[in-house]
């Protein structure tokens, strides 16, 4: 009975075990080959079930095509027949670390192998995803270019695994690509900054005009106002007023 106590028992080499139980519910801790656990409410018939689960390495390869952002708009601006898409076919791989899979059963994400294959999909296409939308930014487009040429950008992995820390060995590799002129691009992007600068400074500039004109009228009409009502309240004012510029 002693034997059956021990919580490594039927954990084949290179799987993960965990235990739920009648009595206790999930067991907290991950067992692993090789390790040996007692937990004495294993030694109950038919109280605990162990669920093994094999962390296989995922490969996931995609095709994508896109364009380098606001392309269109910068070529449209500098009428040039520019071309700014891109083209990769590439692959990431990595391993769902086995510390996320406790927390994987208590959420209910998983209760079993096939789960854990669909969790770890879906954590692919995820990944793609986020490289994808930061592709998408203007801000990354010295990255995207790195990638491109090299077929692989280090800081850019780097941010990747941080987004995603729930696997390790974590590589992200072009096949094949077909680049767009980044030169180009650069200077299309460039002519349009500058119009747009052009076009703040005389927007500013005619705002701040017809504000100021909008002023010296306000205070005008103030001025008016106010001799009307002197005018209005002492009648004399008028004939001195009058009397003063027949001196003139």
């Amino acid at each position: 009975m002693l034997f059956f106590g021990w919580a490594q028992f039927g954990i084949p080499p290179g799987d993960y075990g965990v235990i739920t139980s009648k009595t206790h519910g999930l067991y907290p801790h991950l067992i692993q080959p090789g390790e040996f656990k007692w937990i004495w409410y294993k030694l109950i018939p038919t109280n605990t079930t162990t669920t093994v689960l094999r962390l296989n390495p995922i490969t996931h390869e995609f095709n994508v095509r896109r364009s380098l952002p606001a392309g269109r708009t910068y070529a449209a601006f500098a009428g040039i027949d520019g071309d700014f898409s891109w083209e990769i076919n590439a692959v990431i791989s990595f391993s769902l670390s086995p510390y996320v899979i406790i927390p994987l059963f208590i959420d209910k994400t998983i209760s079993s192998q096939e789960d854990l294959i669909r969790y770890e999909q879906r954590l692919a296409l995820d990944i793609e995803n986020f490289i994808l939308r930061s592709a998408e930014q203007e801000d990354n487009v010295g990255q995207i270019e790195a990638m491109l040429k090299n077929g692989e950008n280090p800081q850019f992995q780097k941010e990747i695994i941080a987004q995603f820390p729930v696997m390790y060995n974590f590589s992200f590799k072009i096949n094949s690509a077909r680049l767009p002129d980044f030169a180009l691009y650069r200077h299309a992007k460039g002519l349009f900054e500058d119009y747009l600068t052009l076009q703040k400074n005389y927007i500013s500039d005619h705002i701040e005009e017809k504000a100021k004109n909008r002023i010296d009228k306000i205070i005008r009409l103030d001025e008016l106002e106010l001799y009307g009502a002197l005018l209005t309240k002492y009648p004399v004012l008028l004939e001195y007023l009058v009397l003063e510029n027949s001196k003139k």
